[in-house]
């Protein structure tokens, strides 16, 4: 997008709680059951590393914005979460974990294949013998849109409305999504840019960080991941 700086700012740390998807719950249940450490890359507002902690997990963080890792701190427990600010595909924290983990398609702000690989060799280093790294990720269906790009109407109510506005390039696997809403307060953007990629492509990244797939599903519960899934859930573990 023109003009476009990716930027998880003051108004995106203020607003971002307010799309929470529901499986939340479920998330921290599953990531629960890998041991009593972790490392969350791109930790932001808390919305995983706070719930996840009152379980019973010590949970570090990684995040980039200061602005989210504000909002957090406010939070009830927040304050004694250890976050190392920086960019999760480089910065470490010099300790290991049971788990590292990055959810909601987070692995896609990393724009180039180079840094997403960077990621997976970070994550490993963080990983304590029998740790794993746990992703999740949508999967790419943009390609078989027609040209590429397209409108899908995300909310519709009397006094507001709400677009995803969005142009997929296969050759960069660029996607760049802007979240366009409308209402009697004005008009508000969401722009995020994002690369996609496949799940093939993060398991020959793994390989790289010298790490291998032990599962991958298509949902927290341990639904099978199919062809009709809409995203991934894949564990990695150190490679033999």
């Amino acid at each position: 997008m023109k003009g476009f700086n990716p930027s998880f700012g003051p108004e995106t740390a203020r607003t971002y709680d307010n799309s929470l998807r529901g499986d939340e719950a479920d998330t921290v249940r599953f990531l629960a059951g890998f041991g009593k450490s972790a490392l969350e890359f791109a930790i932001g507002t808390g919305r995983i590393a706070l719930p996840l902690t009152e379980s019973g997990v010590a949970v570090d963080g990684i995040e980039l914005s200061p602005d989210m890792v504000a909002r957090m701190r406010e939070k009830p427990g927040g304050a004694d979460i250890d976050v190392t600010i920086g960019d999760m595909s480089r910065v470490g924290t010099d300790r290991t974990y049971d788990l590292v983990y990055l959810v909601y398609n987070t692995i896609c702000n990393l724009l180039t294949q180079d840094d997403q690989v960077r990621c997976f060799e970070n994550a490993a280093r963080h990983l304590a013998p029998g740790g794993v790294f746990v992703i999740e990720s949508g999967l790419p269906g943009w390609a078989a849109r027609p040209r590429h790009q397209f409108i899908d109407v995300e909310t519709l109510e009397i006094d507001r409305v709400g677009f995803d506005v969005n142009r997929y390039d296969p050759v960069t696997q660029m996607l760049d999504e802007n979240h366009v809403e409308i209402s009697a307060d004005g008009i508000r953007f969401g722009p995020i840019r994002q690369r996609l990629t496949y799940p093939a492509e993060f398991d020959l990244m793994a390989r790289i960080a010298g790490l291998r797939l032990r599962d991958r599903w298509g949902g927290w519960n341990g639904e099978e991941f199919t062809a009709g899934s809409r995203r991934h859930i894949s564990v990695y573990e150190a490679g033999a």
